[in-house]
């Protein structure tokens, strides 16, 4: 695509690019106010720029700003469809894996255990599950030290400013 696009150009350095966006930013109606002070005084058009380059510049400037602007939005969606088919994927692989941790409990499909165990190794399910709970369990043992009898405890330290 790179080679389609007249005038393309990758940036040498961070700095470079810095400038190049400054300049950039001076408004299109003063580089078109210019470019016609530029082609009505003989003595401006001596020492500067062709009218017609500035405003070919111009042209191309606003012609190809809406193309990047659209390649933005199609990546943007391009993503957000890389990021559905991995959660199409995984949601298909979870309810696989649903299924096969019922099945290696049966005699006759006993063979998926260690393929169940791998698999939840993999995506930390026990570890998951477990430090679940001990969260659980440590914030329901604080919320009952901290309530006897339902009253409040009392701080045992000012609190800090």
């Amino acid at each position: 695509m790179r080679s389609t696009i007249p005038n393309f150009v990758v940036p040498v350095s961070r700095t470079e690019e810095r400038r190049v966006v400054a300049a950039a930013s001076v408004s299109p109606e003063f580089v078109k106010l210019m470019a016609t002070a530029i082609s009505t005084s003989p003595d401006l058009e001596r020492k500067t720029s062709n009218p017609n380059r500035v405003r070919d510049l111009m042209e191309y400037a606003d012609a190809y700003a809406a193309l990047a602007d659209e390649f933005e939005v199609a990546a943007r969606f391009l993503r957000y469809s890389i990021r559905l088919a991995r959660s199409q994927a995984a949601g298909e692989a979870l309810s696989a894996y649903a299924l096969a941790k019922h099945l290696a409990t049966q005699p006759a499909t006993g063979e998926l255990a260690p393929y169940v165990a791998e698999m939840g190794r993999v995506l930390g399910v026990r570890a998951r599950l477990t430090n679940g709970r001990l969260a659980r369990k440590k914030a329901a043992a604080a919320g009952a030290a901290e309530k006897k009898d339902g009253v409040e405890p009392v701080p045992t330290q000012p609190p800090k400013s």
